[in-house]
């Protein structure tokens, strides 16, 4: 009975790494942001309200980061930018692709398109 107890402790311990480990290399959309930014404003009616629904906004999930805020420490490796809105598509805290300014709706989806296209093929 104590063998069994230890078996599944170990794959439960096993699972939680395996989850955390995706976690991290997870691919994600940061959006630098600020307050009274019109660009941004516009992108949140444009595009904000549908993205999470879209296959982008699964693959690369949404995070949004306030440039007058302390900048996160998990992105300590990723540059900070003044420039606002500003995208940047990162994966496991590696940048891979960068989207200075909201070219508006008919541009941004095939420009973030190409962005996501950089991303890593993930194994399953």
């Amino acid at each position: 009975m104590r063998a069994v107890a230890q078996l599944i402790t170990l794959v439960s311990v096993l699972n939680l790494s395996l989850f955390s480990a995706q976690a991290v290399h997870a691919a994600e959309l940061i959006m630098l942001e600020q307050p009274g930014c019109v660009w941004c404003q516009r992108w949140n009616e444009e595009i904000g309200i549908a993205y999470p629904k879209t296959e982008e906004g699964q693959r690369a999930p949404l995070r949004r980061i306030d440039i007058t805020d302390p900048w996160p420490e998990d992105l300590s490796g990723v540059l900070k930018e003044r420039l606002t809105p500003t995208f940047i598509l990162v994966d496991g805290g590696v940048e891979i692709d960068r989207l200075r300014g909201y070219p508006g709706e008919h541009f941004f989806w095939p420009l973030l398109s190409g962005m996501l296209e950089k991303l890593p093929e993930k194994i399953n």
